[in-house]
C-alpha cells in the first residue's frame, strides 16, 4: 500500500471514529486494532499489539505524571489554593483592577501545582468571576485573564501536558518541564502588562472599592505563613531536576510530600482529602496511561506502514525555508484546535511533526515549547476552543460564547508575541535546559 493511502487509511479512522463520538483514546485503540490486522495481517498481529503494550506504559520517564496530578488534587481539594489566593488578594491592597492581578499572580502559582490547564481555568473561574462580577468588573476584565492565565498550566512545570508531549516525542522530560520556566514568565509578564493597559485605557471595567490596609509587619506574616510555604514547594520541585539532585520522578514525589505536609500544618490534610485526592488522580492518571500507550501503538503502525517516512520525504522535498515550514505547522494546530483537544491533536501530529522538524535540523526541545504554545492558543481559539466551553460551565448564567471569545483574544495576542520572542531568542527556551546539572 502506498504511504498516502496508509497515512489517509489512518488519519480517517481516527477521526471519522471521533465524530461519531467515540471517546479519544477508545477511537485510537479501535483504529491501532484495525490498522493491526490490515498492515501486519491476522489475528496474530492483534495479540502481538497487546503483548507489546505493557512495555509502552512501564517507563521510567512516565512516573512523574501520577505524582504531578496527586500534588495539584491535594492542593485544590484540600484547600490551599484558596489560602494562596486570599493572602495575595490582601497583599495587593487598592490597586486599581486588583483582581485581575490576582488572577494572574495567583494562577501562575496554581499552574505549577497543577499541569491542568482544565483544572486552572475551571478552578479560577469559578473562584475570580462571581467575586469579580459582585464588585462590578467588566466582563471582559473577568473572563479574559482567568483564559489566558489558565493557559499558563501548559508550558510552566509540571504540566501534564508537557510530560506527555516529551514523552510522545521522545525527548528528555526534565529538560522540556524547565525549558518552560522561562517562555511562562515572559507570558504572565505579558499578561500584567495587557491588564494595566486595559485598567488605564477603561478605569471604568475595575471600579476601586474600599480594603483595610496591612501594615508592614502584617504584610510579611502573611506572605511568610501564606506564600512562602507554597513558593518553597515550587522553588523545591523545580530546583531538584535544575541542578540535578533528583530526577523528575524524584522531584514529584518530594513535591508531594511537600504539598501534603504543608496541608497537615494547616489542618487541612483529613481523610476525605486524601480519598477525593487518590480517586481524581486515578482517573485522571489512568486516562492519560492509555491515550500514551494507543499513541505508541499510533505512531509504530505509521512507522511499520511506510506513512511516516513517506511524509518525510514529500514534505523535506519542497524548497520552502524551516521558517515557512514552522509557520505551516503552526498555522494547521491552530486549525486543528479549533475542532479538537490538546490529548487528541497530539496523538495524530507528534508523529507526523516531530520528525519532520528534526529532519529540518530545528531543536526537538525548542519545536516542543513551540508546539505547546499553538496548543495553547487553539484552546481560546473560536468556535471550539475547550478552554471557552470550560469558561461556559463555570461562568454566571447568560454569558455567551462571542462574549468569552471577546474577552480572550487580547491575550492571544500576548501568546503570539511570545511565539514570536522565542522564534527570534531561541535562548528562552533553551538556555535553562542547557546549564541542567547531569
Amino acid at each position: 500500500m502506498e504511504w498516502y493511502y496508509a497515512l489517509s487509511l489512518l488519519l480517517s479512522l481516527v477521526v471519522g471514529l471521533m465524530i461519531i463520538g467515540v471517546p479519544v483514546a477508545f477511537a485510537f485503540m479501535a483504529t491501532n486494532l484495525i490498522a493491526a490486522w490490515i498492515f501486519i495481517g491476522g489475528s496474530a498481529s492483534v495479540l502481538q499489539v497487546v503483548d507489546n503494550s505493557t512495555a509502552l506504559i512501564t517507563r521510567f520517564q512516565l512516573a512523574p505524571v501520577p505524582f504531578f496530578i496527586f500534588m495539584g488534587s491535594v492542593f485544590f481539594y484540600s484547600g490551599l489554593a484558596v489560602r494562596v489566593f486570599d493572602a495575595l488578594d490582601r497583599l495587593l491592597g487598592r490597586i486599581p483592577g486588583r483582581l485581575c492581578y490576582l488572577t494572574v499572580a495567583g494562577g501562575t502559582a496554581f499552574s505549577t501545582l497543577t499541569g491542568s490547564s482544565m483544572a486552572n481555568t475551571a478552578m479560577l473561574g469559578s473562584l475570580m468571576v462571581p467575586e469579580m462580577q459582585r464588585r462590578g468588573y467588566h466582563w471582559k476584565m473577568s473572563l479574559g485573564p482567568i483564559l489566558g492565565t489558565g493557559g499558563l498550566a501548559m508550558i510552566i512545570p509540571p504540566s501534564t501536558l508537557g510530560i506527555l508531549l516529551a514523552t510522545l516525542a521522545e525527548v528528555d522530560v526534565g529538560k522540556f518541564l524547565i525549558a518552560g520556566i522561562l517562555p511562562g514568565l515572559v507570558l504572565a509578564a505579558l499578561y500584567t502588562a495587557l491588564i494595566s493597559y486595559q485598567v488605564w485605557r477603561n478605569p471604568h471595567y475595575t471600579p476601586n472599592y474600599d480594603t483595610p490596609r496591612l501594615g508592614w509587619q502584617e504584610s510579611i506574616k502573611v506572605v511568610i505563613t501564606n506564600i512562602m510555604p507554597m513558593a518553597l514547594v515550587v522553588l523545591m520541585v523545580i530546583g531538584l531536576i535544575i541542578f540535578g539532585i533528583a530526577t523528575p520522578t524524584e522531584s514529584a514525589a518530594f513535591g508531594v510530600l511537600g504539598v501534603a505536609l504543608l496541608a497537615k500544618a494547616f489542618k487541612m490534610l483529613t481523610f476525605e482529602v486524601v480519598k477525593t485526592s487518590l480517586i481524581s488522580t486515578i482517573k485522571v492518571g489512568g486516562m492519560v496511561f492509555f491515550i500514551i500507550l494507543n499513541s505508541s501503538i499510533f505512531s509504530q503502525l505509521l512507522a511499520f506502514s511506510g506513512a511516516s517516512s513517506g511524509l518525510l520525504q514529500f514534505a523535506t522535498s519542497f524548497d520552502i525555508s524551516p521558517a515557512a515550514m514552522l509557520m505551516m505547522i503552526f498555522l494547521s494546530l491552530l486549525l486543528i484546535g479549533m475542532f479538537m483537544d490538546p490529548v487528541s491533536m497530539m496523538l495524530i501530529t507528534v508523529p507526523i511533526f516531530f520528525p519532520l522538524v528534526i529532519a529540518l535540523g530545528i531543536d526537538p526541545l525548542w519545536f516542543g515549547l513551540f508546539m505547546l504554545l499553538a496548543l495553547e492558543m487553539s484552546q481560546t481559539t473560536p468556535p471550539f476552543g475547550l478552554l471557552l466551553f470550560v469558561m461556559l460551565g463555570v461562568a454566571p448564567k447568560g454569558t455567551t460564547l462571542k462574549q468569552v471569545a471577546t474577552a480572550a483574544a487580547p491575550f492571544l495576542l500576548c501568546d503570539a508575541i511570545l511565539v514570536g520572542l522565542i522564534a527570534l531568542f531561541p535562548a528562552l527556551v533553551l538556555y535553562l535546559p542547557s546549564v541542567m546539572q547531569h
